[in-house]
């Protein structure tokens, strides 16, 4: 199977550019001095191969999947947000019939591993900078609005707006305790998160919020139904689904 980027063609034009992510073993999660409760403890995760989308869902590719677009603020290259963690579902089926493949939301630990860089992690605070002005919208220099994608720089892998612009949804249930669950059981291969919960995972901050919460190894939570305007999402697709 290939071991590069990828690009999905959409109907009506847009496209879906894939970055491969080599998988590897780090440490996820934070106990330095700056580091949240929800980020604690550090514990060590092993992951596949994945490839995960260079930008955030745009307005443009969503539209082009399902003939709407919720978002307030309104430009083809700025990403979809108003979505709801069960309308990224929605989407993501309709996705696959279009193009036959398997995307899905990232883990949590698929996401922190991409934001910090994968393997070629420089050990940045945000994804691709330790300031946060050269990657990231947020509420110091957003005016208060969402961004198109990729006008900052990108990461270590080429990914970009990973800290700030929009809240990006993750598969995984949250739980306060799952961190402790997982350090307790030591290296932990493609975790999934918990078996359940109320809220889901989001990551990466976004155009309203302080830098504290765009950093890399931050996690959010909120319910499945919530819709606002500083919520969107990215897509993964499995390694396995891209085929020979």
């Amino acid at each position: 199977m290939p071991k590069e980027n990828l690009t999905i063609q959409l109907p009506d034009g847009p496209t879906i550019e894939l970055i491969y992510v080599q998988g590897g073993t780090f440490t996820m999660g934070s106990d330095d001095s700056e580091a949240l409760d929800r980020e604690k403890p550090a514990h060590q995760v092993k992951l596949s191969d994945f490839y995960i989308a260079k930008y955030p869902v745009t307005q443009e590719q969503w539209q082009a999947v399902t003939g709407e677009n919720p978002s307030g603020f309104q430009g083809e290259q700025q990403p979809v947000e108003k979505v709801s963690w069960h309308d990224t579902q929605e989407f993501l089926e309709k996705l696959n019939q279009i193009t036959g493949k398997g995307f899905r939301l990232p883990t949590e630990a698929e996401w922190e591993f991409a934001a910090r860089g994968g393997i070629y992690s420089q050990g940045y605070k945000y994804a691709g900078s330790d300031r946060l002005k050269q990657v990231g919208w947020y509420d110091d220099n957003s005016d208060d609005q969402t961004h198109e994608v990729g006008l900052l720089l990108a990461n270590e892998l080429g990914l970009h707006d990973m800290s700030g612009n929009v809240w990006e949804w993750c598969r995984d249930w949250f739980s306060d305790k799952y961190y402790e669950e997982c350090h307790k059981r030591g290296v932990m291969e493609n975790p999934q998160g918990p078996d359940k919960g109320t809220d889901r995972v989001l990551r990466g901050g976004s155009w309203i919020f302080h830098p504290v919460v765009c950093r890399s190894v931050d996690r959010y939570r909120t319910g499945p139904e919530i819709r606002r305007g500083f919520v969107g999402f990215r897509l993964v697709l499995p390694f396995q689904a891209v085929g020979s």
